[in-house]
């Protein structure tokens, strides 16, 4: 399988079905059809190399193969001004960002080396009026709730609609003392 060198890869963490099937139903729901081409996604990496693809997916594999799953936490609803996404908190996810950033420092675009803020995106690109109402709507039930990290998906970028590479399923076992 080959992919044009071109294309900037995009690392996202792939979340357990049910938050999946449930941040996604939200985003259909919410965020405007004409540019809603988008699975709703947790995104780790806005750019790395598609010209290093073989060495990422290395590294990518490599890193899978330590990691346990992250347990998540829902911990709330932010503003994007014109949007609106759930905020996720995990201590392990953020020290996997960091060694991710180490990493693949040299490539890292400014905005891939600023410190990671997990969230998804259910509503983007609507009038902030609009992005208020919905806050609001989700704010006035919302009650935190668990979701869990169960791997890493790296993606190319086309220019729209993301072409899935290849999933790196987390494989470390949870240590029972």
């Amino acid at each position: 399988m080959s992919y044009p060198a071109a294309a900037p890869l995009i690392l996202t963490l792939t979340l357990d079905d049910a938050a999946q099937t449930y941040f996604n139903a939200l985003r259909r729901q919410h965020f405007p059809p004409k540019i809603n081409y988008l699975a709703a996604h947790l995104t780790l990496f806005h750019h790395l190399p598609g010209n290093e693809l073989a060495t990422v997916c290395e590294q990518l594999r490599s890193y899978s193969l330590m990691q346990c799953e992250l347990p998540l936490k829902v911990e709330g609803l932010r503003s994007l001004g014109r949007g609106v996404a759930f905020t996720l908190e995990n201590d392990d996810l953020r020290a996997l960002h960091r060694q991710l950033q180490q990493a693949f420092a040299a490539h890292l675009t400014p905005q891939d080396q600023q410190k990671l803020q997990p969230h998804v995106t259910v509503q983007n690109k609507v009038e902030p009026t609009v992005a208020r109402q919905l806050l609001a709507q989700l704010q006035a039930d919302f009650a935190p709730f668990c979701a869990v990290g169960t791997g890493l998906q790296l993606w190319a970028y086309r220019n729209g609609p993301w072409e899935a590479l290849q999933a790196f399923p987390f494989q470390a076992a949870v240590s029972r003392l």
